[in-house]
């Protein structure tokens, strides 16, 4: 039996390829409309602004001032007539006598200075520095005896031990939870006070502080280099810190 419908003219015999076609189309298309890029257009606002043409009127001058009649001439006033008079009186002539001086004149008249008559200058001292390592003799603070190097020492003790008695943590500085250490560097002078006082520290707080501490070290006697008294640096760290 022949079958009544022709193959090659069948509708739905590629069907599914069709199918697959218009979805990946559709795919295509609709992943392009997802791509494209769009502005925000900003709203344009026209003003049309309007100029009336101005008209310029004639207007009519109505009162026309005439301009005042020129003045009269003036007469001129007749001369008067001057009459030169001979002067018969002798004048005087003034002799100007020169106010200069001259050289022998001035001469004369300077005073001469006696030798006697100069004041002495004062010799002003240089103040010398010497470090506290290598000086001679070291300051002695008070209460301090022995040999150069018992001195050192001695002198070292001294000043920790007056630094933790004359210590007090800053009421501020507590409070803002503020630590850390004070370099303090100062001079023993050749009077044995002490003197320049400088501080490096986290906080200008513990540096007044550690100021204070270094200012109230006691007078000493001085450092000696070569039988004559110097000023010797010292420099200590101070320690600020808040226990939990």
């Amino acid at each position: 039996m022949k079958p009544k419908k022709n193959p090659k003219i069948d509708v739905g015999r590629n069907s599914g390829i069709y199918f697959l076609l218009g979805i990946n189309l559709m795919l295509l298309l609709t992943w392009q409309a997802l791509e494209q890029k769009t502005y925000e257009r900003e709203a344009v606002k026209k003003d049309y602004v309007e100029i009336a043409q101005e008209i310029e009127e004639d207007i009519p001058i109505t009162n026309v001032n005439t301009p005042p009649p020129p003045p009269p001439p003036v007469e001129l006033a007749t001369p008067e007539i001057i009459t030169v008079v001979e002067d018969k009186k002798d004048v005087e002539e003034t002799v100007m006598e020169s106010s200069e001086t001259s050289q022998e004149e001035y001469i004369e008249k300077q005073e001469i200075v006696k030798i006697e008559d100069v004041i002495a200058v004062e010799e002003v001292e240089e103040e010398i520095e010497v470090a506290f390592a290598v000086v001679e003799n070291v300051p002695v603070f008070p209460g301090c005896t022995g040999n150069n190097a018992e001195l050192k020492k001695c002198f070292n003790d001294k000043v920790l031990a007056h630094v933790k008695k004359t210590f007090k943590y800053p009421v501020q500085a507590q409070e803002l939870g503020v630590q850390g250490k004070v370099y303090v560097m100062f001079i023993v002078d050749s009077k044995g006070y002490i003197s320049n006082i400088r501080t490096r520290g986290p906080d200008k707080y513990l540096e007044t502080e550690a100021s204070r501490i270094i200012d109230a070290l006691p007078k000493m006697t001085p450092g000696m280099q070569r039988n004559r008294p110097v000023n010797v640096p010292y420099s200590i760290p101070i320690t600020f810190k808040i226990d939990e």
